[in-house]
């Protein structure tokens, strides 16, 4: 098919030409590639680049991240969120390090923990040049661009499922790592979801979208329903210890994270924390709820909290963490920012 040939073509010469100077790309090993995968879902570049220079610089292979202890692959993943992925990634590497060597299809890498089929054509193509296709919503969006494919998806998962086939007949079979990374690319940095820079597309002459003049139209996907959610957090200082909620090690998200207790971990009516002073108001996107965060140096019911360690309840366990310790706990990202915040404003004086 011509036309394919001079569409991986043009892909592959603006990729080669053109892609950015990224350090996976720089040293490129299995490993390098495992790690920044999977600190790339959900994530932008921007914001793992330092992660992943730490990370490799503690943890440099396999081996290494196998025989670290969980709460170390942990905190070197503070503030990446989705913590789960950093957990997935520790069994990974003890899986792989039990192994005479990393497996190189697809397949095998899906039965280990935390691969799904974009992962694992990822690792695979670009580790070891295996013919398979990454779709993922930067692909999904050019290849509904390029084909001007008006269905209406219910999401970005559902579309990927259908363009699979499509991105397989793409593929360029000579260099599939570096036909993936360039789709990857694409989508990033020129098919953009907003005001694409079609001028400066390399397969733009291939684009039914761009041809119409309306690439912005796709994909079509089913506008997602956003939640909003207040969560009324207490901010207390006693004898140079900050109260945190630990997470349960039993939880499905931020297991054995902390974060500013909720006003029913202190057993507070939210309206009663309201009314104390307010400190700082914070706003965040999470998958589907758009949160509204308000901070209050709440003083707390007497004996809700036992000296100096926990006080266990439902959904976790209260802890006092002396404020020079800090450093030494895990923290969520956006919590370690405004505990820093509100401590650099002066507020690490008593108030419980």
């Amino acid at each position: 098919m011509p036309q394919r040939a001079a569409f991986q073509a043009a892909l592959l010469d603006w990729y080669r030409r053109h892609q950015r100077d990224l350090p996976w790309r720089r040293r490129p090993s299995v490993y390098g590639t495992v790690v920044s995968e999977f600190m790339l879902q959900q994530t932008q570049v921007k914001t793992v680049l330092p992660y992943f220079a730490r990370w490799l610089e503690v943890l440099p292979d396999f081996r290494a991240l196998a025989a670290a202890p969980e709460a170390q692959v942990l905190k070197l993943w503070e503030g990446l969120g989705y913590y789960s992925r950093a957990r997935n990634l520790h069994r990974l590497a003890q899986a792989i390090a039990a192994m005479p060597a990393p497996p190189r299809d697809a397949a095998s890498w899906r039965e280990l923990p935390g691969v799904g089929p974009y992962t694992s054509a990822a690792i695979t193509s670009i580790a070891f040049g295996t013919p398979a296709a990454c779709v993922d919503g930067n692909v999904v969006r050019i290849l509904a661009r390029l084909t001007a494919d008006a269905t209406a998806f219910r999401d970005s998962a559902s579309a990927a499922k259908v363009f699979t086939p499509l991105a397989e007949a793409l593929l360029a079979p000579d260099a599939p790592g570096d036909h993936n990374q360039a789709m990857m690319e694409l989508g990033a940095t020129v098919c953009h979801r907003q005001k694409p820079l079609c001028l400066t597309c390399p397969v733009r002459s291939f684009c039914r979208a761009a041809a119409a003049g309306d690439p912005e139209s796709y994909p079509r996907l089913a506008p997602k329903v956003i939640e909003k959610k207040e969560i009324t957090r207490v901010w207390c200082v006693r004898n140079g210890a900050l109260l945190l909620h630990r997470t349960a090690a039993s939880a499905r998200r931020l297991a054995n994270v902390h974060e500013l207790p909720a006003a029913e971990h202190v057993a507070l009516e939210s309206d009663a924390v309201r009314r104390a002073p307010c400190l700082a108001t914070r706003r965040r996107g999470i998958t589907r709820y758009a949160i509204t965060e308000t901070i209050h140096a709440a003083a707390l019911p007497r004996g809700i909290v036992a000296q100096p360690s926990t006080a266990t309840n439902a959904t976790g366990e209260l802890v006092w963490i002396a404020l020079d310790e800090l450093e030494t706990v895990l923290l969520s990202g956006p919590h370690r920012r405004w505990v820093n915040e509100l401590l650099r404003a002066g507020h690490g004086q008593a108030n419980g």
